[in-house]
């Protein structure tokens, strides 16, 4: 007599995924991906917001310091006065600028310390209007921005602008960013109004000013200070 087939259990019938544990996967796969976007949208909006303050920051200590010394920083001078105020101003490396009233940065020397750049940080910073060490010099005394680019200073007529202007400026800004802060700073044009754009990476030298802003490239920004 021939023995009956035996017959597969109900487990070993089944085999692979059924269409909703698919579809569970999937919904999980794409609530951690939104989890993902939405948390480097948020990281994003925060560098946004910190430059902006950093850019608001320096203007207002730019400010100050004229209200408090009714010198200019970076121009102030000579070196006896500083010294002699104690304190911060006392930090070996500390210079003067020639005092003659004009913050004297050309554009090429914005990101570098050239000119009375590293005397305008170091002017901040020895009477406490900014964070950091007095005694750092070049580009060492430009403060580095949320992108890793740098935050520096130049009185030129740059971006389109008619005359020379003190700027603040910062380097190696993603283009979706410059945009986002042209609009919360300024009127969301690269060429026009108190906040203008550069295209350029690597803290390129602050030049013409660009047509539109191209999310794809990077730039310099630069906002008036006076």
């Amino acid at each position: 007599m021939k023995s009956l087939p035996m017959r597969r259990s109900r487990r070993q019938a089944q085999s692979g995924f059924t269409l909703v544990e698919i579809a569970i996967v999937l919904v999980i796969i794409g609530l951690l991906l939104g989890g993902v976007l939405k948390g480097q949208e948020l990281i994003e909006n925060g560098r946004v917001k910190n430059a902006a303050n950093d850019m608001n920051g320096i203007s207002a200590a730019y400010n100050s310091y004229l209200d408090r010394y009714r010198k200019l920083p970076g121009d102030d001078g000579p070196i006896g006065n500083l010294t002699g105020r104690g304190g911060q101003w006392a930090t070996s490396g500390i210079v003067a600028g020639n005092n003659n009233g004009v913050l004297a940065i050309a554009a090429a020397q914005t990101f570098t310390g050239g000119g009375e750049g590293t005397a305008f940080f170091q002017h901040l910073r020895a009477s406490g209007f900014i964070t950091g060490n007095p005694g750092d010099a070049g580009a060492n005394a430009m403060p580095v921005n949320a992108w890793g680019g740098r935050l520096g200073v130049t009185n030129a007529a740059v971006q389109g602008r008619p005359a020379a202007r003190v700027l603040v400026c910062l380097g190696n800004v993603p283009g979706k960013a410059a945009a986002a802060l042209d609009v919360q700073l300024d009127d969301g044009r690269p060429d026009n109004g108190t906040f203008r754009a550069t295209q350029g990476t690597n803290n390129a030298v602050p030049g013409g000013a660009a047509g539109t802003y191209d999310e794809s490239q990077t730039y310099t920004v630069c906002r008036d200070l006076g």
